[in-house]
């Protein structure tokens, strides 16, 4: 269970960054036009869920999204799902994301190789235009799917853009995929073109794609055209991939032009997003145009403070939706920063010299990648010049407090540290960052506005200080339109709705503290039971993570057969440490005084790797299926699944410590 001494505040916007802030002009807005005065958050946030009709016509009207609202903002206010957000609404999501009134740098990419490529707005536009052609004499339309193989490269956004303009579906995923894992995705949702690459870079090498490619080709009979970028040059053939063309060939079909925005409703599918796929294969996540863009605008002006020209960068690859969350950032006039490759190629300074060379404002990551660095020794403050810098997001684990004394100590004093965290369930986050409010050390500041987020006990009684599962009582834009393949709805309503009727239940153990902030534990599904109590393996993550000698950790729960569940701890340790009873005793002695005797691990264990999914998360549940002698179902869905076999041969009989 979590501490319940006073929590230390580690930063605190000052008045004047508060009084300059979009939440705050949002603020004054709304009370110019009758709505509530400039008060707290909490008070902002509670009109913003009892009045959410009012909040997200108000929000819609604020950004000044183009397109045409209509006259109802929400149809059947009380259905979970069923919900209608702007019934009535016509709009065009490239549209909003390419609006005239923004000019300048539209995106700056670096690649691993050192390979710095800028373009402006007016460039961006004029190659949506032509690839908008090139789709459309392709036989794309409304509704149409288009796939995308692609690293994070500039013709990535570019491509997405043009296949929203036209009303048609992106689903993307990263060339480090293996064939088999793509064509889990690819091939349930029958793409009418495929964009791929010939290979990417990674750790200083060069990784052939074009074998790949043709393998995926294969598996998709729907495509009629296949696009490959040439990307790495180290090969010139595509004989063998029917339908193939280079990318540049392919261009030369179409001159110059704008893209034209026709006008879809606010549900029209825009993406498809996967699930990791551990336990099968992954789901296929349908959202919607109109509530992606709505609940991006929400989350990048007010919440995260982007405004035009904001140098807005986020590490990801196309196989993980804070890649579409990064690209939305166009909407609101931002410069997209980005990044493919190892970020710790040649070293740990490698996005942080991206940072300083290119003015980074806004700098994303995950939580491993900011405690790889910490234990890297690199002290980003003090080797890099990083003025520019006013944000870092944090996400795809919880980020410990150790941490979070970390970027403070190490990165920098004035900087609002953003704990965010959501998923590919809704494009977008529950709780996340704020500029208004302070920071208070290992939480996540606030619920997002308009996000009726609470936490439940197992009967389904809202609590606050203490863990339970995170849920949202009330219907919000960005929930998906559906499953693709699920005309009844019934997956849909069985993946968020079974545990609570008529409530998301998003399968994270949390808690939410007094003051509003949140403190996510770790995944429901991977939550430990040892005796009976429920445990978030982000409390012994936490631990953990503070010794030197430990590189990561993966940690679950073994049942033992009379209903009682043994703790098992598995350690990736630094090169030349062992894993000897002195380690392992310190190891236990700082669990049991920091959380309770029934967090200690009755087992633990040295391993030469931990699995993890394509998105770099930790896979707990495949480590826990491989421990019971049961199949992991969907091994293409990790990034190494050959680290599972090392788990099957180990001895996990309890230690005698």
């Amino acid at each position: 269970m979590t501490e319940k001494t006073a929590v230390p505040v580690l930063w605190e916007p000052s008045p004047e960054r508060v009084a300059a802030s979009r939440m705050r002009a949002f603020q004054e807005w709304l009370a110019a036009r009758g709505g509530p005065a400039p008060g707290s958050y909490a008070e902002l946030h509670a009109w913003s869920v009892d009045r959410r009709e009012d909040f997200w016509g108000s929000l819609w009207e604020f950004c000044g999204v183009l397109g045409e609202p209509g006259g109802e903002v929400l149809r059947d206010r009380e259905a979970m799902p069923g919900a209608k957000w702007f019934p009535e609404a016509r709009l065009n999501f490239a549209e909003n994301l390419l609006r005239p009134d923004f000019e300048g740098a539209a995106l700056v990419f670096r690649g691993e190789d050192g390979r710095r490529v800028e373009w402006s707005r007016a460039e961006l536009r004029l190659l949506v235009g032509r690839l908008q052609a090139l789709l459309r004499e392709a036989g794309v339309g409304p509704g149409d799917r288009v796939a995308a193989f692609l690293p994070n490269v500039p013709e990535a956004v570019a491509a997405m853009l043009a296949t929203a303009s036209l009303g048609a579906v992106w689903s993307s995923c990263s060339p480090d995929f293996g064939a088999a894992g793509v064509l889990d995705r690819f091939g349930q949702i029958e793409p009418k073109v495929f964009l791929a690459v010939d290979g990417y870079f990674y750790k200083g090498r060069v990784h052939d794609g074009l074998d790949k490619v043709r393998q995926v080709r294969e598996g998709l009979p729907t495509v009629g055209r296949t696009v490959v970028l040439r990307f790495t040059g180290h090969r010139e053939d595509l004989a063998g991939i029917p339908g193939a063309v280079w990318w540049e060939d392919w261009l030369t079909g179409a001159p110059e032009r704008e893209p034209d925005f026709p006008l879809f409703s606010f549900d029209h599918p825009l993406y498809i997003l996967f699930s990791s796929g551990t336990t099968g294969k992954p789901k296929c996540i349908v959202h919607g145009a109109g509530g992606t863009l709505l609940q991006h605008l929400k989350e990048h002006r007010l919440h995260t403070d982007v405004r035009p020209g904001t140098r807005l960068f986020y590490f990801t690859t196309l196989g993980w939706m804070m890649w579409n969350w990064l690209v939305s950032g166009l909407a609101s006039g931002a410069v997209l920063l980005l990044y493919d490759g190892n970020p710790f190629h040649p070293g740990p300074e490698a996005l942080w010299d991206f940072a300083r060379d290119e003015d980074m404002e806004v700098f994303g990551t995950s939580a491993k990648y900011l405690d790889a660095v910490k234990k890297s020794g690199l002290r980003p403050g003090e080797s890099h010049d990083l003025s520019a810098l006013r944000a870092i997001c944090s996400t795809g684990s919880p980020l410990v407090a150790e941490t979070f004394d970390w970027v403070y100590e190490a990165v920098k004093r004035d900087l609002l540290l953003a704990s965010i965290s959501g998923g590919t369930d809704i494009v977008s986050c529950f709780v996340l960052g704020c500029p208004i409010l302070p920071v208070y050390r290992g939480e996540i500041q606030c619920r997002g506005l308009g996000m009726q987020v609470e936490v439940f006990d197992e009967e389904g009684r809202s609590v606050v200080g203490r863990p339970g599962e995170l849920v949202c009582t009330a219907p919000f834009p960005s929930m998906p339109v559906g499953f693709w393949r699920d005309p009844d709805g019934r997956r849909y309503r069985s993946a968020y709705f079974e545990r609570f009727p008529g409530v998301w239940c998003h399968g994270d153990w949390a808690e939410l503290t007094p003051r509003g902030g949140m403190i996510i534990y770790g995944r429901s599904d991977a939550t430990l039971n040892p005796g009976g109590v429920r445990i978030g393996t982000a409390e012994i993550y936490r631990q953990v993570e503070l010794f030197e000698e430990v590189e990561e950790a993966v940690v679950v729960g073994r049942d033992t057969g009379d209903g009682d569940q043994r703790v098992c701890l598995f350690l990736r340790l630094r090169p030349g440490v062992e894993l000897d009873a002195g380690l392992a005793s310190r190891i236990r002695r700082r669990i049991r005084e920091n959380t309770s005797p029934r967090h200690v691990p009755a087992v633990i264990r040295a391993v030469q790797d931990i699995p993890r999914t394509r998105s770099g998360k930790i896979s707990e549940i495949a480590v826990r299926e491989v421990i019971h002698g049961r199949p992991v179902r969907n091994t293409e869905a990790l990034a190494n699944p050959e680290a599972l076999e090392e788990y099957r041969r180990l001895d996990l009989e309890p230690d005698q410590p």
